[in-house]
């Protein structure tokens, strides 16, 4: 699965996603790609509340870091910023959202044709073609 994206989901039950970002007490945290999905971990914090404590944001974006996406309930304009720029994008779903139909969703759409926000974390995670000079001066560029 080295071409899988890393994928976290807002929870507090590790199969549903019910909890809101900024207050989310744990993270279920997945590997996914186009046929397969792997649990990699659980993330644990303590009790948040929704406002007031930016702070917070911190430890979970450090958390999330080379994560393509993160599915939550809801989630605030301060975090979907800093999301956005650590290239993570928020994903907002209805409370009681199955994890294991939003990674089928998730494959489906890879199968499909990705969406621009996940067509564009695929190609963050693809590893450089060794062939791609060699194609480059077939065509004729030159240096």
């Amino acid at each position: 699965m080295e071409t899988a994206l890393k994928i976290a989901f807002a929870t507090s039950d590790m199969e549903t996603v019910n909890q809101h970002f900024g207050s989310a007490k744990s993270f279920a945290v997945y590997a996914v790609d186009m046929d397969n999905a792997k649990f990699l971990e659980a993330a644990q914090f303590g009790e948040l509340s929704q406002d007031g404590n930016e702070d917070k944001l911190s430890v979970k974006l450090d958390l999330l870091a080379g994560c393509a996406a993160v599915y939550c309930q809801a989630v605030g304009g301060s975090a979907v910023n800093q999301l956005i720029s650590r290239n993570i994008q928020p994903v907002k779903v209805h409370e009681g959202s199955r994890i294991n139909d939003l990674i089928v969703d998730l494959q489906n759409e890879i199968k499909a044709g990705p969406s621009s926000w996940l067509a564009k974390a695929i190609n963050q995670h693809k590893s450089p073609d060794p062939n791609r000079f060699s194609q480059m001066a077939d065509e004729g560029w030159d240096e």
